[in-house]
């Protein structure tokens, strides 16, 4: 469904959420092994979250990535957005270009009710929503 940058892009920034509601500054080595996640690709990925203005940053040797409460209110659309596009809220179920309500590809009006649903919850859903679930070892962000 994401692309494996907007899987893993993701997966930081939650892992980055629960560490800022613990008020901890968390480098890129912690993140990468706390998602199971390649350093250097997730280095990239954080490079342009952080350019796009969801994610903050401190250099130094207290500095790491963070949250502040205005950016733990980022929801998972934000994040897909920023990586992926917005394709997926839109795009045809089978990849067509020319797939419309006026020309419909086979699968258009049910798959039109699957990306509603799905844009309606990862719209809704926000960063800080995870902190008790991963608390409490109900959530993972790895195997």
């Amino acid at each position: 469904m994401f692309s494996k940058t907007c899987e893993y892009g993701i997966r930081a920034m939650i892992y980055i959420a629960q560490q800022s509601k613990n008020d901890i500054k968390v480098g890129v080595k912690d993140i990468a092994a706390g998602i199971n996640s390649p350093e250097y690709f997730i280095a990239k990925i954080l490079q342009e979250l952080t350019r796009k203005g969801l994610l903050l940053s401190f250099k130094g040797p207290t500095g790491g990535f963070y949250l502040d409460e205005k950016a733990l209110q980022c929801s998972i659309a934000d994040i897909v957005k920023a990586i992926d596009g917005d394709k997926i809220f839109s795009g045809c179920g089978l990849g067509l270009d020319y797939c419309s309500e006026t020309k419909p590809c086979p699968i258009h009006h049910e798959f039109k009710k699957i990306r509603e649903d799905m844009s309606q919850m990862l719209n809704n859903t926000k960063l800080d929503e995870f902190h008790e679930k991963l608390s409490k070892d109900i959530g993972f962000l790895k195997r």
